[in-house]
């Protein structure tokens, strides 16, 4: 019995011996996958920022919550806003310090407003993201979703509203001449819009500059 023991411990160990020997790796996989560590974890130490920055961030949080938007979607979008190179999913959660599973929906909010986009890092096969940097753009991205999420839907609203009381004898006339005058004042803001969208930024930027300056050369009072 002792000896049947021991030759299955000897051919154990002849086994064991050669896969290691078939799998052992060269020192360039050795370094390769060393720098790949090292870079790894350079990538994910998340951003740095200054006092000036989390000002601006927490604040841009804080104003989110205000406009109707949740306040980790809006602290990202500042970040990007910031940050000089497109960040990962793992930077953001490192440098905001909020949870994964949070980064991953607001990522996903950005993109419904178009406001973010994806790009990639040689070497790097995860998604990075960056946003626009010009303010005016970004007005104009943002007026253009709120337009399409809610200008579009009430101005529907009212002209239903608006053909269904010309055949309704229950709602009292002013009462049918103030829902007109919505429709009619949010189709004025409409056509506005949409003709100030075409101007370039720099005559955008004149037009506000001249201010009440204006009223002057329409020969109002």
């Amino acid at each position: 019995l002792r000896s049947i023991r021991g030759d299955w411990r000897s051919l154990a160990a002849k086994i064991n011996i050669q896969q290691i020997t078939a799998t052992k790796p060269n020192l360039t996989s050795i370094m390769n996958y060393t720098n790949f560590c090292n870079n790894r974890n350079k990538w994910n130490q998340g951003m740095k920022l200054t006092p000036v920055m989390e000002k601006y961030i927490l604040h841009w949080g804080e104003m989110g919550t205000r406009w109707g938007v949740n306040r980790t979607v809006a602290q990202i979008h500042a970040l990007l806003f910031l940050s000089s190179e497109a960040l990962n999913a793992e930077e953001i959660t490192e440098t905001l310090g909020v949870a994964r599973s949070n980064v991953s929906t607001s990522i996903k909010e950005l993109q419904a407003w178009k406001l973010i986009k994806v790009v990639h890092k040689l070497g790097d096969r995860r998604d990075h993201f960056e946003t626009m940097k010009d303010p005016w753009e970004l007005f104009y991205t943002i007026m253009e979703g709120r337009k399409q999420r809610e200008l579009d839907p009430t101005m529907s609203m009212l002209r239903e509203c608006v053909l269904e009381v010309d055949e309704d004898d229950q709602t009292p006339q002013d009462v049918k001449g103030r829902i007109r005058d919505v429709l009619e004042f949010m189709e004025t803001l409409d056509t506005w819009y949409g003709q100030i969208r075409v101007l370039p930024k720099s005559t955008m930027q004149k037009l506000i500059r001249l201010g009440a300056r204006v009223q002057n050369f329409l020969g109002g009072k």
